[in-house]
Parts: C-alpha cells; sequence; structure tokens
C-alpha cells in the first residue's frame, strides 16, 4: 500500500465535518468542522487543509435513502465532490455514508451523554472520521 494522507468530508448545508486518515492509511481521526457559508469559502478552506495535511484522496459521502436510491440531498452531494474535484488537484470519489450521521448520534448520546446543542459542534466530524474508517477497512 503506497504512502497516502485521505481526507473524508461529511458534507452539509451548515456544517462540513472533516476527518483525516494517518499517512499510512491505518487510523482516522476527527478535525474541526467547517462552517459552510458558501461554495467559494468552502472549496478555499478545503484547498488549504489538501495542501498542508499532503492529502492525496478525497473522499465525499453520499447519503442515500434505505431503498438504496438518491434524493436531493444525494444530488447536493454530487455537485460539491465535482465542484471540489474541479478545484483540487487530487482525486475525489464519492462513498456511501448511509447512517453514518445516525451512528455518530448514538455514540454521541450513549458514550457521551452530549445535549442535542452541544452534538452539532461535532457530530458532522465524527460523521466524517465514521466513514473514513469504514473505507480504510474497505481497501
Amino acid at each position: 500500500m503506497t504512502h497516502r494522507r485521505i481526507l473524508a468530508i461529511d458534507y452539509g448545508s451548515k456544517r462540513i465535518g472533516l476527518a483525516a486518515s494517518d499517512p499510512l492509511g491505518i487510523t482516522a481521526m476527527p478535525l474541526p468542522f467547517l462552517p459552510h457559508k458558501n461554495w467559494t469559502q468552502a472549496l478555499n478552506d478545503l484547498r488549504k487543509i489538501v495542501q498542508d495535511k499532503s492529502i492525496a484522496l478525497v473522499i465525499v459521502g453520499l447519503p442515500k435513502a434505505p431503498d438504496g436510491g438518491e434524493g436531493a440531498q444525494a444530488k447536493s452531494c454530487r455537485d460539491f465532490g465535482e465542484k471540489l474535484a474541479a478545484t483540487l488537484r487530487v482525486p475525489v470519489e464519492m462513498v456511501d455514508e448511509t447512517m453514518t450521521s445516525r451512528e455518530a448520534g448514538d455514540i454521541l448520546i450513549n458514550e457521551f451523554n452530549l445535549s442535542r446543542g452541544k452534538r452539532k459542534g461535532v457530530i458532522d466530524s465524527l460523521s466524517a472520521c465514521l466513514m473514513l474508517r469504514s473505507y480504510l477497512e474497505r481497501i
């Protein structure tokens, strides 16, 4: 396996959750989320993270409906992934993120007993971390 860091993105209309792998692609660590104010700022912030952390691959979560179909949120994530791919100089891959937000919420409630207000600040990056961990296990 080549040594490369992977950045996982849990894209949302208000916040962008982030997680990065170690250079060996063994562990996933959550990063602070980015507030999503506009496309330009989000793309600029992500470009800087990719450069600063020597990211070789970006994965963007693609939410799917229980029946496996794609709704409006999935289209928004695909649009974001396309803009990201056109902006960055690294490959961008869409990956299934089904249930990661729910799993992250369950962890924050059951293991950390965080209130709804406190969960807002960390759930997106924890979701990205869970998605990245699953991706790393698959590859």
